[in-house]
């Protein structure tokens, strides 16, 4: 299948690494131009370099109130047309909901919550038609994960607000999805089962929770948003989309 990717531009964030990077490998090798960001220099430089002479990296924090405008910007300055954005970020910080500090709930809500509203919200007044976003998300959107208080609280609330938007944006044909990743082996999940004290046993535990019976693989992730992002997924908005092996139970 074509994905009508070719020549079309689209900023991912937290694309240096772990699933942003998985999806900005995936848009790029359909021949999609691309703005990725992190907040590492080196990182951002060193994967765009890897991806490829139709990659700009930059490096931006989400929870900058200029990071949003500048991405968009470079998009526009760069190849003239922006057509849709991958909204992730790295997952906040461990813990528990009583034990969790304040300034750790804010930090995330800055990055995770405000940031991604503000990137949606350039990409949807800067896009060409048919633009299309999605924010990356997590399985405690349906579900919390114990230990990840903070994620518990912020995803459903940014699922929601990707639906809303969906409902705002569809009547100019921009559309809004979400992706809830599971157990995809980055480094973020490695850093978790490590946690525990026996990463594998962790991870044989896990697994035995999975119909797959396996993590996933970044690809298998950016693949599946390269598709959600693309203009064969034209008719698809206002969705929260699992990638988790079948791990969730709800419907």
């Amino acid at each position: 299948m074509d994905l009508g990717l070719r020549d079309r531009t689209y900023i991912v964030t937290g694309g240096s690494a772990g699933l942003g990077f998985a999806t900005a490998k995936a848009l790029a090798a359909e021949g999609a131009r691309l703005v990725i960001s992190s907040r590492n220099e080196e990182s951002i430089s060193r994967a765009a370099a890897e991806l490829g002479e139709n990659v700009v990296g930059i490096p931006v924090d989400n929870a900058d109130p200029e990071s949003a405008e500048r991405l968009a910007a470079t998009a526009i300055a760069k190849w003239g047309a922006l057509h849709g954005a991958l909204i992730s970020v790295g997952g906040p910080r461990p813990g528990t909901a009583l034990d969790s500090a304040e300034d750790d709930w804010r930090n995330a809500f800055d990055s995770v919550f405000l940031g991604g509203l503000r990137i949606a919200r350039a990409v949807a007044r800067a896009g060409s038609e048919g633009t299309s976003i999605a924010f990356v998300l997590s399985s405690s959107v349906k579900s919390p994960i114990s230990g990840l208080a903070i994620s518990n609280g912020l995803r459903p609330g940014l699922a929601m607000v990707a639906k809303t938007l969906a409902d705002e944006l569809g009547p100019n044909g921009t559309r809004v999805n979400g992706l809830m990743p599971g157990r995809i082996a980055t480094d973020r999940l490695k850093e978790l089962d490590g946690k525990s004290g026996d990463p594998e046993a962790a991870r044989r535990a896990a697994e035995k929770t999975i119909p797959l019976r396996r993590y996933g693989d970044p690809d298998e992730f950016g693949r599946v948003a390269a598709f959600v992002l693309s203009p064969a997924a034209s008719y698809l908005t206002g969705t929260i989309i699992p990638v988790d092996g079948g791990a969730l139970r709800t419907i």
